[in-house]
């Protein structure tokens, strides 16, 4: 049974910081995965924020540049999202998705998600 969990969320004003980590157990084979983060905004479409290779190769959304950074740690099987200078437009429910491989052929998986809220 895979599982991710997500933590970290909650309540920052403009500006401050929230350290996002995602934990992965189960059969997920971690290492071999391109981990990444989305989030979603009321009445707005799923879109990807930042996203880390198996290789340690990251990508962002060009919205986030500058400002978030993900990490992973495949001994601990933790991907994490550090948010600085946080704007309201990041106010949403971020989640980690665990993303497929081709060879072993593994599907994807999506945590629960856990809510940013970016306010004065």
């Amino acid at each position: 049974q895979v599982e991710l969990v997500e933590s970290g969320g909650g309540l920052v004003q403009p500006g401050g910081s929230l350290r996002l980590s995602c934990v992965a157990s189960g059969s997920i084979i971690f290492s071999i995965r391109t981990m990444a983060w989305y989030r979603q905004a009321p009445g707005k479409q799923r879109e990807l924020v930042a996203s880390i290779t198996r290789g340690g190769s990251t990508d962002y959304a060009d919205s986030v540049k500058g400002r978030f950074t993900v990490s992973r740690d495949n001994a601990k099987n933790t991907v994490s999202l550090q948010m600085n200078s946080m704007k309201p437009e990041d106010t949403g429910v971020y989640y980690c998705h665990a993303g497929s491989v081709a060879v072993p052929a593994l599907r994807d998986y999506w945590g629960q998600g856990t809510q940013v809220t970016v306010s004065s």
